[in-house]
């Protein structure tokens, strides 16, 4: 999902979006754990759209601060 389409998210959209990716990214570390991990590149996609969503927080609480 794009920043773009992130930011017309509310902020509570944004948080449960963080919680079923970070359930997806400990799925994947069990996976990774028992050798049963295929996708790989999963694991860096999820990291990194943590990453977004939490940016597009922080950006909507420092526009809401001001």
């Amino acid at each position: 999902m794009s920043a773009k389409e992130l930011q017309t998210k509310t902020p509570d959209q944004l948080r449960d979006s963080i919680v079923a990716l970070k359930k997806e990214a400990f799925n994947l570390r069990f996976q990774q754990a028992t050798n049963q991990l295929e996708n790989t590149a999963r694991m860096r996609a999820v990291r990194r759209e943590v990453a977004r969503i939490k940016t597009v927080l922080n950006q909507k609480a420092a526009e809401a601060a001001k």
